[in-house]
């Protein structure tokens, strides 16, 4: 089973705990389903807004293990709040290039 951390904005954590995200990685759907279910060994913030921090947290956990970094849907999508992540490009490419090809990365959960 592929072991994922899941990077969240930081700015919805008061308002979303995450139940969907582990659900649908649970059992395999949305984002997962290419994957099929999968093991959440991480989930963490970005830290805050410009989610400079999201790229040390991504490297320690792929140094942890981790075989994948997925976003959060509140990163890519918005959900809950209808607010993408303005910063999202950058910290997806920073992110790509600080953990290597070898590190799957997958852009939303649900």
């Amino acid at each position: 089973m592929l072991k994922v951390v899941i990077i969240r904005c930081q700015q919805t954590e008061d308002i979303c705990p995450g139940t969907t995200d582990f659900r649908f990685a649970k059992e395999g759907k949305g984002a997962f389903e290419e994957t099929g279910p999968v093991e959440v060994v991480g989930f963490v913030s970005c830290g805050g807004c410009p989610g400079k921090r999201a790229v040390m947290r991504a490297q320690s956990m792929v140094e942890r293990g981790v075989e994948a970094i997925v976003f959060a849907s509140c990163i890519k999508k918005g959900n809950p709040i209808g607010m993408p992540c303005p910063h999202y490009l950058q910290i997806r490419e920073a992110i790509g290039k600080k953990v290597g090809k070898n590190i799957k990365i997958i852009e939303w959960t649900h």
